[in-house]
């Protein structure tokens, strides 16, 4: 593998990694900007202005952009996240030149007609709908509300319908100007690609561009509580979250295989006492998530009205256990995991791609993947031990959905944690 950075004097960043043998790519551009840099008023926008990328620029229809990409037989897509926004293309090696053409256009370039701000708003409000109807995706947001209440970081992606109802092409256009300068642009590119070719593409496309400075965030402040929405469903959908470290912080890697151990798999503590010994639930699982400034590790389970009390109090019990009895053989499993997963995702593009970007943006430098195996081997099972005791006096936060009438709260559940 040969991996390769330049930056523009603009501060447009340019990383490739070449992967020999392969005879496709993966391209994009991600945008230092998510839902965590709006404004209360413009909650939602970042997601609105993804979509609107595609519905046509000065030189391409909303058509064209699919045509060109699909007409080689590439997919084109994008994603707006809490910290970034990204646009990207997979295609076939003799095509990153057309797809880097493609997305420096509908980044640069969007028309925002207004008929299409209509149809797009329609299709936004579509999707808010389809998400309020799926309780396993809905919970999670109302987790992230209770966790960061009356922040940037704690607010919808989405957006409220009420926002989204309101934004105009003025909105989107002044959203563009702060958040969308050169600098805060990561060109990133894997598979079989050229980096001198990129390079001079990509000066040609983004070179003229002003910088606007680094985009100001407010700090994450993880404050808890509890949301509890009744509703005739058949299952209680249970989301607990506790504050975790951020992506810098030393501990990060053992907050990663705590969760694992504690959740990750079909071993895992929680998925073994709780689906297969007891039954109590189909599905189960805790997963651990960084960001600047901040963490959570969040457990998700769904159950029946009549065994939620237990699934909670056995999770409790989980939890308060593995401060004492964590195995070797446990955090040993939990490491063999994350590494695998690590070291699979880097044979896809996509997935080396987006780590070009992703690990750019956080430490300005793309670490080599031994260091992150070597953090998670450097993860010991007495530090994993305490950092279960960590977690047992953490702040939490809980969301509940369904028929929770019955379900115990927050505030029991962090006496349970703490007896």
């Amino acid at each position: 593998m040969t991996l390769r950075l330049d930056t523009l004097p603009n501060g447009f960043r340019i990383v490739t990694e070449n992967m020999p043998g392969l005879k496709s790519a993966s391209i994009g551009i991600w945008v230092t900007a998510g839902g965590r840099h709006e404004r209360a008023e413009q909650n939602g926008i970042a997601h609105f202005l993804e979509h609107m990328a595609f519905k046509g620029t000065r030189k391409r229809t909303a058509l064209r952009i699919a045509e060109e990409i699909e007409d080689v037989g590439g997919y084109i897509n994008a994603y707006t996240s809490r910290e970034m926004t990204a646009y990207y293309a997979r295609v076939l090696e003799n095509d990153v030149g057309l797809a880097l053409h493609v997305i420096a256009d509908i980044v640069l370039n969007p028309v925002f007609d207004k008929k299409e701000i209509e149809v797009e708003r329609h299709v936004i409000l579509q999707e808010i709908g389809q998400a309020l109807d799926t309780p396993d995706d809905i919970i999670f947001d109302w987790l992230q509300e209770v966790s960061y209440p009356d922040q940037p970081f704690g607010r919808t992606i989405l957006g409220p319908e009420e926002r989204v109802a309101g934004f105009s092409r003025d909105d989107l256009t002044r959203f563009v100007a702060e958040h969308y300068g050169p600098d805060q642009m990561i060109l990133a590119a894997a598979g079989g690609v050229d980096h001198d070719a990129i390079l001079a593409q990509a000066t040609e496309l983004f070179g003229h561009l002003k910088p606007v400075g680094k985009s100001l965030l407010q700090p994450a402040s993880f404050l808890g509580g509890e949301k509890r929405e009744v509703k005739e469903l058949e299952q209680v959908h249970f989301a607990l979250a506790f504050e975790s470290p951020n992506y810098r912080a030393p501990d990060v890697y053992t907050a990663q295989v705590y969760a694992t151990a504690m959740g990750g798999g079909m071993s895992s503590r929680l998925f073994q006492k709780i689906r297969e010994e007891r039954g109590l639930c189909y599905s189960i699982f805790a997963q651990s998530g960084a960001y600047e400034d901040t963490g959570q590790i969040t457990i998700y389970a769904g159950t029946s009205a009549e065994e939620i009390g237990a699934l909670t109090q056995l999770t409790i019990d989980e939890l308060k256990r593995a401060t004492g009895d964590m195995s070797e053989a446990e955090v040993n499993r939990a490491r063999a995991q994350l590494k695998a997963g690590l070291l699979m995702g880097l044979e896809s593009p996509s997935s080396r791609a987006e780590r070009l970007a992703r690990l750019l943006a956080i430490w300005g430098r793309v670490p080599d993947v031994d260091e992150a195996v070597a953090k998670i081997d450097a993860v010991t099972t007495s530090g994993v031990r305490a950092y279960a005791e960590e977690m047992a006096q953490a702040r939490t936060a809980l969301a509940l959905y369904g028929p929770v009438a019955a379900a115990p709260g927050i505030e029991a559940i962090r006496e349970g944690l703490a007896a």
